[in-house]
């Protein structure tokens, strides 16, 4: 049996003359694969991100917190202040730990103000080190 493409398999690669040959990395990119889903991957990263549940306090655990606010803010000691802060996409949050000294406390919006105007929910404390 003869091949049917005999006559032309040992024949040079034909050449344009108006188009250089393109590159393997392009000629590769038109064959790449594509998103059909635009923002799927984001959503995927999303749901694989985790989140923490706020831990609630007992009864002797608010009180020390309220003592070591008061210590802090009488004798001017730094600090740091481990409080939780809701993810605004999804349930749950995380913990931050902020250093600083208290500057004021607002009791109406239940915050501490720190000198560098942070501001933490008081509610949202679990922990504070005093640091001198």
């Amino acid at each position: 049996m003869i091949n049917k493409y005999e006559d032309i398999i040992n024949l040079p690669h034909p050449e344009s003359k108006k188009h250089s040959r393109m590159s393997i990395e392009a000629r590769a990119a038109q064959f790449a694969p594509f998103s059909a889903l635009t923002g799927y991957d984001d959503e995927i990263k999303e749901t694989a991100r985790l989140t923490q549940k706020k831990i609630e306090l007992n009864n002797d655990q608010k009180l020390n917190i309220s003592n070591k606010i008061t210590i802090c803010q009488k004798e001017k000691k730094e600090a740091i202040f481990t409080y939780f802060v809701f993810d605004k996409r999804k349930e749950g949050g995380k913990y931050i730990n902020k250093k600083g000294i208290i500057k004021n406390i607002n009791i109406v919006k239940q915050k501490i103000i720190l000198l560098d105007k942070t501001e933490i929910p008081i509610l949202d404390l679990i922990n504070i080190e005093i640091l001198n």
